[in-house]
């Protein structure tokens, strides 16, 4: 059934989602100062490409750079990024068919927050707690 849903969520959002973040992610590579939000932005881009049967976790070793660049990044583009989803997620779920696309765009909205310090793990390995 992942399979399914990542097949639709790539033919029907997830393409454009994740080129958005990749060109998000090339812009920044370009400034040398943003090179980790650019990092971020991959990663993003990835998990916006198949994002069924995989989950976002904190990293046990993330510290206080990612605290601030977390900071910077919702200042900057962080807070849209979250409500774009936000409501995007809302618009799917008024449809049955675009439940499940919906509450995996919400489920996006913890990584394009606060991407730093964070990874994206498979459901089936992810640590609980």
């Amino acid at each position: 059934m992942r399979t399914v849903l990542n097949v639709l969520w790539l033919v029907l959002a997830g393409l454009w989602l994740a080129i958005g973040y990749v060109v998000a992610g090339v812009i920044c590579c370009l400034l040398i100062i943003t090179i980790p939000f650019g990092i971020a932005s991959f990663r993003i881009a990835a998990y916006a490409l198949w994002p069924f049967g995989r989950t976002v976790k904190r990293k046990p070793t993330a510290g206080a750079m990612s605290l601030i660049g977390n900071v910077i990044w919702i200042i900057v583009v962080g807070w849209e990024l979250a409500l774009s989803h936000l409501i995007t997620g809302a618009l799917l779920c008024l449809t049955i068919i675009g439940i499940p696309l919906g509450v995996a765009n919400i489920k996006m909205i913890p990584i394009s927050l606060t991407p730093l310090g964070r990874e994206i793990v498979p459901v089936d390995d992810r640590a609980v707690g």
